[in-house]
């Protein structure tokens, strides 16, 4: 880690000369970093003409750096990530290691990202958590009398995203997407997290799905279980043309 912050700190006089701090985060700070790691950063300015994403190598190591000042940071974090219920750019910036130092700017990013984390995302609504219920339940559909392996194989895929999503957000919790979701399922319910895991390894090395179909019953039972008939979604009136 000393090595790391010593990278960041030469990366921050290198290339990023009048930003405010450097947030290190990621992996690698959890110490959950592999060989294939990259570094994310958050870098922080006082002023920016716009946000933006950068992606190289420096030091051997890929890096992936979002850039911004307080105002762009506090827009991605309240307007773009929080309505998808995925805090990305808020757990990185909490969690982040400050670089070359703690800064009065730092400490504000810090005390928006954990209020942000705090409280947490917007309660899904009635018609929301139906939304949920119906893909689920027409994703399942499609595992039960599967066309082929391929097949089952890409709707599980689309369940495994879809399921822990309900899971999380029809609780109130932040969501999780990619690698992270097994990672989150296992800080809340280590139970239901190998629950989760196993019910997908059947699928995917056995090709068996009643576990899967079980699990996803399991998730959705809170809320009346799997959803088809009499659901209707309708198209917002400015969907029209002409």
């Amino acid at each position: 880690m000393d090595e790391l912050k010593s990278l960041i700190t030469r990366l921050h006089r290198e290339r990023y000369p009048d930003a405010d701090v450097i947030f290190l985060a990621g992996s690698v700070v959890r110490g959950e970093g592999t060989k294939t790691s990259d570094l994310d950063i958050v870098v922080a300015y006082e002023s920016l003409q716009n946000a933006y994403r950068d992606s190289y190598f420096y030091g051997g190591w890929p890096v992936e750096a979002f850039v911004h000042d307080l105002q762009t940071l506090k827009y991605f974090i309240q307007k773009v990530d929080a309505p998808t219920g995925v805090p990305s750019l808020a757990a990185m910036v909490s969690e982040g290691i400050e670089l070359p130092s703690a800064t009065s700017l730092s400490r504000r990013l810090k005390e928006i990202a954990s209020d942000s984390l705090q409280a947490g995302p917007a309660q899904w609504s009635a018609k929301e958590i139906d939304s949920s219920r119906y893909l689920i339940s027409d994703l399942i559909e499609d595992v039960r009398e599967p066309r082929s392996k391929s097949e089952m194989n890409a709707v599980a895929i689309q369940l495994y995203n879809a399921i822990s999503n309900h899971y999380f957000r029809s609780k109130g919790l932040w969501s999780a997407k990619g690698k992270t979701i097994p990672r989150r399922l296992h800080r809340i319910d280590t139970v239901f997290a190998d629950k989760f895991e196993l019910a997908f390894e059947s699928v995917f090395t056995q090709g068996k799905t009643e576990d899967l179909i079980a699990l996803a019953d399991d998730v959705l039972s809170a809320h009346g279980g799997f959803l088809f008939e009499g659901h209707r979604l309708e198209a917002p009136k400015e969907w029209k043309t002409g």
